[in-house]
């Protein structure tokens, strides 16, 4: 299969979040997904970059897409989160998955960070697999902490 591996420009933000929605729709999740087209492209193409997406193209069609951001860890210094990475339904296991994630980790080593963090949910048997095969340590004993924009608002109306 020929695929290219490439740093997404603002004109594939229509393609990035269908396939934001197709993994919310998978993760049972579809009505959560917010983040608009403009919203995409203002902020991983504005003046300020909030993240670096990478796209894999299959026949001029997106098909997977790699979206990071840069962060920082008290112990280690710069880090890189992994926010998602999804392949499309129909590519899964061809091995977009790898070529997506390789280009990550490569970027990840030429910003020199000292660690790349991501999730995944305790259910999903055949990511968490990918992951561990490509040396990945699962942190088990770790638990993701969130507050929604509802409770933002919460938590400020009560300070």
């Amino acid at each position: 299969m020929n695929y290219t591996i490439r740093k997404a420009v603002k004109e594939d933000m229509p393609h990035v979040l269908r396939l934001i929605k197709e993994l919310a729709s998978f993760e049972n999740e579809a009505n959560e997904v917010e983040v608009t087209i403009e919203e995409l492209q203002t902020d991983g193409f504005g003046a300020s970059p909030a993240f670096t997406c990478f796209v894999a193209e299959v026949n001029h069609k997106i098909e997977g897409i790699a979206l990071v951001f840069k962060k920082y860890s008290t112990w280690k210094g710069r880090a890189l989160h992994l926010e998602d990475l999804i392949v499309s339904e129909a590519m899964r296991g061809s091995g977009l998955g790898t070529a997506l994630l390789d280009e990550v980790i490569r970027y990840a080593h030429d910003l020199g960070v000292k660690r790349v963090t991501w999730e995944v949910l305790d259910w999903n048997e055949p990511a968490i697999a990918f992951y561990e095969k490509k040396g990945a340590e699962i942190k088990r004993d770790w638990m993701v902490v969130h507050l929604n924009k509802e409770r933002i608002k919460a938590y400020i109306s009560k300070l």
